[in-house]
């Protein structure tokens, strides 16, 4: 009987740790799934802790195949018909839908800087406007666009492309498909200008 007991007090304790790990995760302002605001709050090239994105694609032979669905918000890497991959992503969020359909990896460029998102700057590079559309914001007066960085970009229409950035948890680009930095590099490294891409919902 008492080890019994001395097991349930042990279980609770240890649950009560956990939690209070969590919570204490939750209220911390620098955890990035939280910060929602599109600021990185880890240092550049960091996107976090990271439990569903992996690569078992080394030394695997096969055609490259990218399957996105956006409502689990995770890209798949197959060679030939085997998975080798799988990345978190944050695709478009409302009214910048990422665009469900069948592609082909039209470009890619390393070091893309988008010329139609970023952010509205003074002569001083201090930020007048955030995270703007040059179609759809106003460009203030004496402001510099800016567009946002975009590493490792494979486009796959005109207007929409993966490649690294900030995952918030949540869908919240302007139509591309942004992943963690270690696994746009690695996509990046096994597609082709050529490399089928499907979109589904």
């Amino acid at each position: 009987m008492r080890l019994r007991a001395f097991g349930v007090v042990l279980l609770a304790g240890l649950l009560a740790s956990c939690q209070n790990s969590e919570v204490a995760r939750l209220n911390n302002p620098n955890t990035p799934y939280l910060a929602g605001n599109g600021d990185n709050t880890l240092p550049p090239g960091s996107n976090g802790y990271d439990p569903i994105s992996y690569w078992d694609g080394d030394g695997i032979q096969g055609n490259p195949l990218v399957v996105i669905y956006l409502n689990e918000q995770r890209a798949y890497f197959y060679k030939g018909d085997q998975l080798v991959g799988v990345s978190q992503i944050s695709a478009g969020r409302e009214g910048y839908d990422t665009p469900p359909g069948n592609y082909r990896i039209m470009q890619k460029d390393v070091g893309h800087v988008s010329s139609l998102y970023g952010d509205y700057v003074d002569a001083a590079g201090n930020i007048i406007k955030k995270d703007v559309s040059v179609q759809k914001d106003p460009k203030p007066p004496g402001a510099i666009f800016k567009g946002a960085p975009m590493p490792y970009f494979m486009r796959i229409t005109g207007g929409v492309g993966m490649h690294e950035g900030y995952l918030p948890g949540y869908p919240a680009s302007h139509g591309c498909i942004r992943m963690p930095g270690k696994m746009a590099q690695i996509f990046f490294a096994n597609v082709n200008v050529g490399t089928p891409v499907t979109v589904y919902r």
